[in-house]
């Protein structure tokens, strides 16, 4: 079995087909900019992209997403080619939105995922999309007035 993350396609050895995509991601393919923060997919932390759409990683098994395009945080540049970071990536750097940092990477990819569906958000549904991300450090505020520029700015 192979599937394909940021791009590459990776061969799946037997024994990790059903494992989660958050553990093959961190564990096995050494791509640990997604985090674990629950296990249960209410936090937020470990989101990423299948075909676009952000997902939770701790949620989703290896054996679940074959020809599924799977993006990264570390893979979000790539699609936006030849910019170096990803306009939400460029956004929360403007804004000053992280703090500790943790809840940052499935803040961006969950951000990214809606802008990319919607680029022009209104503040009602910036706040309904990230209300399933979660971050202990409070920078809610900093979070919507980045994905507000990245909507403006397109």
């Amino acid at each position: 079995m192979e599937i394909v993350i940021n791009g590459n396609v990776i061969a799946v050895p037997d024994d990790l087909q059903n494992v989660t995509l958050l553990d093959f991601l961190r564990d096995f393919v050494m791509l640990t900019g997604t985090k674990f923060g629950c296990g249960v997919g209410l936090c937020g932390a470990c989101t990423v992209h299948l075909d676009g759409v952000a997902a939770r990683s701790c949620q989703t098994y290896v054996s679940d997403i074959i020809n599924v395009e799977v993006t990264t945080i570390e893979g979000l540049d790539q699609t936006s080619p030849g910019e170096g970071l990803h306009p939400v990536q460029q956004a929360w750097i403007a804004e000053g939105v992280p703090q500790c940092g943790y809840c940052q990477a499935g803040q961006i990819m969950t951000a990214s995922a809606l802008l990319h569906r919607n680029p022009a958000p209104t503040d009602a549904e910036i706040r309904e999309e990230m209300n399933g991300n979660l971050c202990r450090c409070g920078t809610y505020d900093r979070i919507r007035r980045a994905i507000t520029r990245v909507a403006q700015e397109a």
